[in-house]
């Protein structure tokens, strides 16, 4: 009766684990680590694990903002442009506002900038009926073709420090940066919101079944539109931060950086069709986007095989947590 208690207790266990949206991506960070570490005995360095997380957290604040919109059911592609746009108009206006407060009215207003744009994103979706895939595909166009204009493909330099490059990407203890903090408070901010607040439980039911949810008494359309907002704001938080790591800005920031943050998210357990997934497990598939990069390059691999590498772990991740979900999308 003793081991058939244990087994129950096992099996329940066992249960409770594979239903975890980012059970796969956990793993799958574990094995990579491992397999890393062995192969080049620079990866598991402190100077290799600063570079890591620092790719990580700004990556990562992307992909968190488009996990929370696509456990909504929707997606947003416009957020590489969003970033790269957000993170220009943070250095034109902190060299234009040159007194104590411009950097802080700067950082503002580039993030604000992020929310306007996921505003409009989320009205166009709503409002015209147009799937949000096409929607933001043709804001990433429209932005990063008007960055390009406005730059002449040229860059634009950062002139002076100021306070907001110190509290976002200076280094303040070893080779750790305050942007790893500030991934990390959005991780908790952004997990308590999703799985301890009705707005969390009103995101997962306007993903899971709007029709349902409406009857619930959710404000679908808003739900949406705020987690549009949400998306666009992190982008631009993502891409300030990036931009005062380099001290400049040019229209190239961020390419393609929208379909690995979506990738990011997908590995860490969310389901493209909407309700299901989770803030952490989004947080660990940026994990191995970061790894990834930096692994291949320490042992000697062609830059093209990431984006080889990054396909196959996309493929086998949205397999195994389709599976482990007992989900069917």
């Amino acid at each position: 009766m003793e081991d058939s208690g244990e087994d129950g207790l096992t099996k329940s266990l066992f249960k409770r684990l594979r239903r975890r949206p980012e059970l796969g991506a956990v793993v799958a960070f574990a094995v990579l680590f491992l397999i890393f570490s062995g192969l080049s005995p620079r990866f598991a360095t402190l100077n290799n694990l600063s570079g890591v997380l620092t790719l990580t957290a700004e990556l990562g604040i992307m992909t968190i903002g488009i996990s929370f919109l696509m456990i909504a059911g929707e997606f947003d592609l416009s957020v590489s442009s969003v970033y790269a746009m957000g993170g220009f108009l943070y250095v034109i206006l902190v060299n234009a506002l040159d007194f104590p407060l411009g950097a802080i009215i700067a950082f503002v207003l580039a993030i604000s900038f992020g929310a306007v744009i996921g505003f409009i994103n989320g009205m166009i979706t709503l409002r015209a009926g147009i799937p949000s895939f096409i929607t933001t595909l043709g804001m990433l166009m429209f932005l990063r073709g008007l960055l390009v204009g406005i730059t002449g493909g040229s860059s634009v330099v950062i002139t002076e420090d100021s306070i907001i490059n110190e509290v976002l990407t200076d280094y303040f203890f070893l080779k750790f940066r305050p942007s790893h903090l500030w991934f990390l408070g959005i991780i908790v901010l952004f997990t308590i919101i999703l799985t301890k607040t009705t707005y969390g439980n009103h995101v997962l039911a306007t993903g899971g079944n709007k029709k349902v949810a409406r009857t619930m008494g959710v404000n679908v359309e808003w739900v949406k539109i705020k987690n549009f907002m949400a998306s666009g704001m992190l982008a631009a938080f993502a891409g300030t931060i990036a931009i005062n790591r380099f001290s400049l800005a040019n229209a190239a920031f961020g390419q393609q950086m929208e379909l690995e943050a979506i990738a990011s998210a997908v590995i860490g357990g969310t389901l493209m069709t909407g309700g299901y997934g989770t803030v952490i497990g989004a947080a660990f598939g940026a994990s191995i986007m970061g790894m990834v990069r930096s692994g291949l390059v320490l042992v000697g691999a062609p830059s093209y095989w990431y984006q080889a590498f990054v396909g196959a772990i996309l493929i086998i991740a949205a397999t195994i947590n389709l599976k482990l979900s007992g989900l069917k999308s």
